[in-house]
């Protein structure tokens, strides 16, 4: 899950709160779609005008705002953020002619480009930095019961980071298109390349101090969160550490 949700259920006094042993992509995997294509995009463009956006407090939006405020935009006064449609159907309702832009994860960036319906503009993961987007994380008790469980799982996921870092994007979209029955080859290949040449995938899954103090950063700035959670107690490196050599 987005490793947010562990910082505020530690916050929130959970006993058996749950820890990141493993972190697995390593930035945001939406994109900015206009509708015309604009080869001199800058985030100034976005001034005065309708944005589809994500839920308050959720991960896209939050990253979306800060890097709004990182180029001098106030997402509150300077763009029209649309919240109100839910996170599967805004691409849906950018074809209708809902809005001037919209953050659309994968397929629906690509999608809309295929319709020609719209054009991605900027990836909110290369502008947002390394973000500890995704992680996984299990019950403190959970991990001292069962470290071979934890240990073996991680060793899995590392050998798919080798795999991805040794192997083409074509290679791997063959690979994982079973997967995604509904998308073709073609269209996965090109999210895959997408998602590959921003460096999206960690090479190890070492969950580091840096990202985690970023993201308490993005949290903070979004005012959801009450006070920042200590990097040691809810990240274990143990794990990863060891998968990796």
């Amino acid at each position: 899950m987005g490793s947010e949700a562990s910082i505020y259920t530690y916050n929130e006094g959970a006993n058996d709160y749950v820890v990141n042993f493993a972190q697995l992509t390593q930035r945001a995997g939406n994109f900015l779609v206009a509708r015309e294509e604009m080869s001199d995009f800058t985030w100034e463009d976005l001034k005065g005008s309708d944005v589809l956006g994500g839920r308050k407090g959720g991960m896209p939006q939050m990253v979306f705002e800060y890097i709004l405020r990182k180029n001098g935009i106030d997402p509150a006064e300077d763009v029209n953020i649309d919240q109100s449609i839910d996170f599967g159907s805004t691409a849906a309702a950018f074809s209708e002619g809902q809005a001037d832009f919209t953050v659309e994860f994968e397929p629906g960036a690509t999608s809309l480009e295929a319709e020609g319906k719209g054009y991605v503009v900027a990836s909110l993961g290369t502008d947002s930095g390394y973000v500890p987007y995704t992680a996984f994380s299990a019950k403190q008790s959970y991990m001292k019961e069962n470290p071979e469980v934890i240990q073996g799982f991680t060793n899995a996921l590392q050998k798919g980071m080798d795999y991805v870092q040794a192997h083409t994007p074509e290679e791997i979209a063959s690979v994982i298109a079973p997967q995604f029955k509904e998308t073709d080859l073609d269209t996965v290949t090109t999210i895959v390349t997408r998602y590959y040449d921003q460096n999206t995938w960690k090479a190890d899954l070492i969950f580091e101090k840096e990202s985690f103090e970023l993201l308490q950063d993005i949290l903070e700035e979004a005012e959801e969160l009450s006070k920042r959670a200590p990097y040691e107690d809810l990240v274990t490196t143990e794990f990863a550490e060891k998968a990796a050599h």
